[in-house]
């Protein structure tokens, strides 16, 4: 485990090089099926079950880049542990877009980020199809395996196999084209299901106003809630928090102006403005309003640009929300370049505490970690409710903005924290708990976690004990690109 401890007034050297991060967002043509044989330590034999993770596999289609990696196709990696033993497989999501520019060779469709079809304006102008990708998640729920992407339904996919089998709509309750969000929180003891777990989610359909749609799915994956609200204004949302009694939603204080999209200028992501005098909005729906509970609330408070939250609980009638929050969410520009991003220029994400006043509507916010972080994990046995220990990605050093490299984690109660490092060549993705079987503390467990080796051009897998944050690492035979978000599940699925 490396440590730092750095003052604000320390001059620093960059803890990476621009060159070794721009690597990792190189594309991965080839879909692998392999044991892993080379492994640093030992997998933990309780450690059973299988890590699904997604992402943008592909930024380019034949050579034809793609502007902005969130437009890249979903590539899942599935890494099974059993007997000590561990097995990697990856595959492409086939969405019908995947299908046809690969059949073609070249971009046919326009991304939400940025790329457009090749031909100017005029190739674009009045194409309102957005490409479906697939990139963002993957969960295991109900026996289904389902790689999200919040802007359409999801895509089920066989475990074993990766093939994908087509869309999900969950019986009926998702209509088609509906979407049905990237970041799911795990209930798991639902107060109106007797203590049963459930699967909370949203969907987002912005316009002028916002129709929000939450669903709550029991353990056969079937829709047993469902509600629709309607609130004001274009929102931009990508993740919620729950508590027993509530969703909550932070509404980022953005504006979307179409014309633009329209003409075939700018993609939708492009077309996006952020305001740095207006407050975030905070929309509190309760889970249960048959109920009694209070009508949906919103309240207002200075909160910049809000991609995720760590966690929500409830003290009495207060809400208390952990969330990484940045000053401003940075415009992508029609001719920039990704891979070219000044990190020094950039304002960090930082982690903030919200404690939401449902009495008198007020909120009071607090500074929790200023080392610039993303990509929360907590035991998720604590998803919802009071909890101790957050892990998070982070940079290398204390002060300033840089790629990921580390791991931090933070002990809520006392104040302390350890960081484990990748530094200087290795670059963090999203670290995954995994609860250890049988055990008493809430750190009790593993972080899971891929992490892009420059100095080999490779991935590795990181097993670290969520206690101390000791090491072990499965060398992959190849690259994984920077991936989003994913999950883990105690089912092994090796294929035959």
């Amino acid at each position: 485990m490396q440590s730092s401890n750095i003052s604000e007034n320390t001059i620093l050297e960059k803890s990476y090089t621009r060159a070794d991060w721009q690597r990792g967002y190189e594309s991965l043509y080839e879909e692998f099926d392999y044991w892993i044989d080379d492994i640093e330590g030992e997998i933990p034999p309780e450690l059973q079950g299988t890590l699904f993770r997604n992402g943008p596999g592909l930024l380019d289609i034949n050579g034809q880049p793609i502007h902005h990696p969130f437009d890249g196709d979903g590539m899942i990696s599935r890494i099974s542990f059993v007997n000590g033993r561990a097995h990697y497989r990856n595959r492409y999501v086939r969405t019908e877009e995947y299908i046809a520019e690969q059949k073609a060779g070249k971009i046919l469709y326009r991304g939400a980020f940025g790329t457009q079809r090749p031909g100017g304006w005029l190739a674009n102008f009045l194409d309102y199809k957005i490409k479906t990708i697939a990139n963002t998640n993957v969960i295991y729920w109900g026996g289904k395996l389902l790689a999200l992407w919040e802007a359409t339904e999801p895509h089920r996919l066989d475990p074993y196999t990766l093939e994908t089998l087509g869309k999900e709509y969950f019986n009926g309750a998702l209509s088609t084209g509906q979407p049905f969000s990237a970041h799911p929180r795990l209930d798991r003891s639902c107060q109106q299901d007797n203590g049963a777990p459930c699967l909370v989610n949203f969907s987002i359909q912005p316009q002028l106003s916002t129709k929000i749609t939450i669903f709550e799915l029991n353990p056969a994956g079937e829709v047993i809630r469902k509600q629709a609200h309607k609130v004001p204004g274009f929102c931009f949302i990508h993740d919620f928090v729950i508590t027993p009694n509530y969703c909550i939603f932070l509404q980022n204080p953005v504006t979307f102006n179409p014309i633009p999209m329209l003409l075939g200028i700018r993609s939708s992501g492009e077309c996006i403005k952020f305001h740095l005098d207006r407050p975030t909005q905070i929309i509190v729906v309760p889970r249960n309003p048959k109920a009694g509970k209070e009508d949906i609330k919103i309240l207002e408070t200075q909160a910049g640009f809000i991609f995720h939250h760590v966690n929500a609980f409830e003290v009495g009638d207060e809400i208390v929300i952990d969330s990484i929050c940045y000053d401003s969410l940075p415009e992508v520009e029609p001719k920039s370049d990704f891979r070219q991003v000044n990190f020094e220029a950039n304002a960090p994400g930082k982690l903030w505490r919200f404690a939401l006043q449902l009495q008198n509507g007020t909120v009071e916010r607090k500074l929790i970690e200023s080392r610039a972080c993303e990509f929360p994990a907590i035991n998720p046995a604590n998803v919802g409710q009071q909890y101790r220990y957050l892990y998070i990605g982070a940079t290398h050093a204390e002060t300033g903005n840089a790629p990921l490299q580390a791991i931090l984690k933070i002990d809520l109660d006392s104040g302390e924290k350890q960081l484990w490092s990748a530094a200087p060549r290795g670059f963090m993705g999203e670290p995954i708990f995994v609860p250890r079987p049988g055990g008493e503390t809430e750190d009790d467990g593993w972080l899971l976690a891929l992490v892009y080796d420059a100095a080999h051009h490779r991935s590795d897998v990181v097993i670290l004990d969520a206690r101390d944050l000791n090491k072990g690492a499965l060398h992959l035979k190849h690259h994984i690109p920077y991936g989003l978000h994913g999950s883990f599940t105690p089912e092994v699925f090796v294929s035959p």
